[in-house]
């Protein structure tokens, strides 16, 4: 399937059936110094270096006692949260088939379904510490769109942290390009002490992925309508 190129990379032979656009992806796989560290340290994806230098920067794991990961497939996050803190307990949700972790209770559904919320409670056992959500929307290709559907996931994961969280608790999601949109960081900004973005290193430079950490639950965020009133 490959072979050597010019500095090391390795190169991907044009096979029949296979797309310039799959030879690509395959060569950057095979390229991808974070591809490489994951398989030598054991995770699941190269996703799992984004959270661990975003808990470098954000301090997000230690001491906590229930996480939640919304959108776990194929588990690289609960996998660091479990290395990082094994005592706690880590419940995730996906709609992907996703291999058992030990130490970790996965939910095979929809996180928008309505019996999504009272399930992951159960499971979690208790008000949780850290929600978690690398999830994005399936992209049609159109930028507006692609966003809207990708905000309408993370303002979905902070209405739902909002009812499951500790007071002093955190929210991480993935956004795209720009960030969350205006009304969404003033949503969290009452929610939460702290609203942050940050890009970590093993996202891609090309990639228009950027993540939101609200930290410092403070708890439900009042409706529009009743500040107004």
């Amino acid at each position: 399937m490959s072979r050597g190129g010019s500095g090391g990379k390795q190169r991907v032979k044009t096979a029949r059936g296979r797309s310039a656009s799959s030879v690509r992806w395959l060569e950057r796989q095979l390229n991808d110094p974070y591809v490489k560290k994951a398989q030598a340290d054991g995770y699941r994806s190269r996703a799992a270096y984004k959270l661990l230098e975003l808990d470098e920067r954000f301090g997000l794991i230690k001491g906590t006692h229930r996480v939640l990961d919304l959108g776990l497939a194929p588990g690289g996050w609960s996998q660091v949260v479990r290395r990082l803190n094994p005592q706690a307990t880590i419940v995730g949700i996906d709609l992907l088939p996703v291999d058992p972790i030990d130490g970790v209770t996965i939910l095979l559904m929809d996180f928008m379904d309505e019996d999504a919320p009272a399930r992951l409670a159960e499971a979690l056992g208790g008000k949780a510490d850290l929600v978690l959500s690398d999830m994005a929307a399936n992209t049609v290709g159109h930028q507006q769109t692609d966003h809207l559907r990708t905000m309408a996931l993370v303002e979905a994961g902070a209405d739902f942290a909002g009812e499951i969280l500790n007071p002093g608790g955190a929210y991480v999601a993935k956004v795209l390009a720009g960030g969350a949109d205006h009304g969404l960081v003033a949503l969290l900004k009452r929610m939460f002490t702290t609203v942050k973005h940050a890009k970590p290193p093993a996202s891609r430079k090309d990639s228009s992925e950027w993540y939101v950490i609200a930290q410092g639950f403070k708890g439900l965020a009042p409706k529009p309508d009743a500040e107004a009133e």
